[in-house]
């Protein structure tokens, strides 16, 4: 079988919402192709938005609870979908929703019940790709890279502005990556607190002056002198990360809006110089604010290439589509030259019945 018709679903940890997109791709004389034939993001809203944010707080019997409501959710989402645009779908590929994200404990959750999915749309799902790496002594994260490989190899690093950045490369032969700073994450907080969604375009950044002690301290974080595998969770950025950036009661929000700015944008200058990169493909919803891009470009030589508005918004919602043809495959989808795993893996639970695509793979 050379040719897949997958949906992929993807929520980030800023919170947006749930990308979903309907991607072709095509297997041909050991190259890969692809095409997104249809692609929505459907926000959430103030219910979805705080259950999910708060559910780590929550008593555990809530954890299940929301894993199988989530699911069922995702499913009718997918089911509307497909409706709305006529598709026709060999399965479907979810990331799910990160909760918890503690590798150097042995253990990742990401929620959205792949059996409450097929069951709410008859097709066959693959979900948690992440546990089988962090099981292998691995970060789990990022998982992309692979993706990155096989469909954007003409670029010499892939850089991805979501709720935390993180890059991939290829060094000495072996693809490696890592989360390099949290991003769009710590921004949007900080626009909520000024009663917005988002900082549109960084202009509440742009309206004020970067604080230079508040920068030096979040630059001197231990995280960024790490140089074996790393990511990053929302459990580091609250035990780490914002009770420096909330201890300084004298800065404004506009001026605490404009120091991550510069802060965001000096961790990966400094990534993509280190790493003497060229030529950067740069996607995630970080992508759209123009002020922040301006400071990256402004402290680095490399070719920062923005492409299409639908490979921006839902690269990774096409590359968790490719990693479940992956898995169905039986082929690698997780790096260890990445991830610190003992090894690569094939990760990723099934769900339904996959014998009619498992019959035309043989």
């Amino acid at each position: 079988m050379n040719a897949y018709k997958v949906i992929g679903l993807m929520s980030g940890s800023s919170m947006d919402g749930v990308d979903l997109a309907y991607c072709e791709f095509v297997y041909n004389n050991r190259v890969w192709s692809y095409d997104i034939k249809a692609a929505e993001t459907i926000p959430y809203d103030e219910k979805w938005r705080v259950r999910l944010s708060q559910l780590y707080k929550q008593p555990i019997e809530i954890y299940p609870k929301t894993d199988a409501f989530y699911g069922r959710y995702l499913g009718m989402l997918i089911r509307q979908f497909i409706k709305t645009h006529n598709l026709t779908v060999d399965f479907i590929a979810s990331h799910g929703h990160t909760i918890f994200h503690q590798p150097e404990s042995g253990f990742t959750a990401q929620i959205g019940d792949g059996a409450a999915i097929n069951a709410e749309t008859g097709l066959p799902v693959v979900n948690n790709f992440r546990n089988m790496d962090v099981i292998l002594g691995g970060q789990g994260a990022p998982l992309v890279p692979i993706g990155d490989k096989l469909l954007f190899s003409e670029y010499d690093a892939c850089l991805n502005l979501g709720g935390i950045a993180n890059i991939s490369f290829t060094q000495n032969e072996a693809v490696k990556a890592f989360d390099i700073c949290p991003c769009n994450i710590v921004l949007n907080r900080i626009a909520r607190w000024l009663e917005v969604p988002y900082d549109s375009g960084g202009e509440i950044a742009k309206s004020a002056d970067a604080d230079d002690i508040l920068l030096n301290e979040l630059n001197q974080l231990p995280f960024y002198k790490i140089t074996a595998a790393k990511s990053l969770g929302r459990e580091w950025i609250n035990s780490d990360f914002w009770p420096i950036v909330k201890k300084h009661l004298d800065i404004s929000e506009q001026e605490k809006m404009a120091t991550l700015s510069e802060h965001i944008a000096t961790q990966i200058a400094n990534t993509i110089n280190e790493k003497q990169a060229q030529k950067v493909l740069l996607t995630g919803g970080g992508a759209f604010n123009t002020f922040l891009i301006e400071k990256i470009r402004s402290k680095t030589k490399a070719e920062i290439v923005i492409p299409s508005n639908e490979i921006v918004n839902y690269k990774e919602a096409l590359i968790f589509a490719f990693l479940g043809i992956l898995r169905l495959r039986n082929e690698v989808n997780s790096l260890s030259s990445v991830t610190g795993a003992r090894h690569d893996s094939i990760g990723g639970a099934l769900h339904g019945n996959f014998k009619r695509l498992c019959d035309k793979e043989n």
